[in-house]
């Protein structure tokens, strides 16, 4: 199974975009992209881990190794799942100064992704990148 942050990058993602004329195979995309996602074990599926702001479940989950943040991710929306690969193809496998750092904006902007999403969705996004950067920032504090 690939790695999103490392065999799966925003590069990658962007490019592959790029190639689709319409959003309906741009959806697609982000769905199978979803599928690739690893499943998380029902035991991290808790209400810790749960991201708030979701109009579906979201789950997320992380662990620190060698000074950088691993997730897993989980929901059962399949589009969420692709969204969560995308957020996940920015911010897995990175320091907390790596993500910290990142220009999620610039990502989704590069995607054209947010105007295409409902407001709730937005939002979920949003609520997704949150958690992460909490995270990320917890974890430079402690350091």
């Amino acid at each position: 199974m690939k790695t999103f942050g490392t065999d799966i990058t925003t590069d990658d993602i962007i490019d592959t975009l790029s190639f689709f004329d319409s959003w309906e195979d741009r959806y697609r995309y982000i769905i199978d992209l979803g599928k690739e996602l690893p499943p998380m074990d029902e035991a991290q599926q808790t209400e810790a881990n749960q991201v708030k702001g979701c109009q579906s479940l979201v789950w997320l989950s992380e662990r620190l190794e060698d000074d950088k943040l691993y997730f897993e991710a989980d929901s059962n929306s399949h589009i969420v799942r692709g969204l969560l690969a995308v957020v996940l193809a920015a911010y897995n496998a990175k320091t907390p100064t790596e993500i910290q750092r990142f220009d999620i904006e610039g990502y989704f902007e590069a995607l054209n992704l947010i105007k295409h999403l409902s407001p709730s969705r937005g939002n979920g996004l949003k609520s997704m990148v949150a958690r992460i950067r909490e995270t990320a920032a917890r974890m430079s504090a402690m350091a």
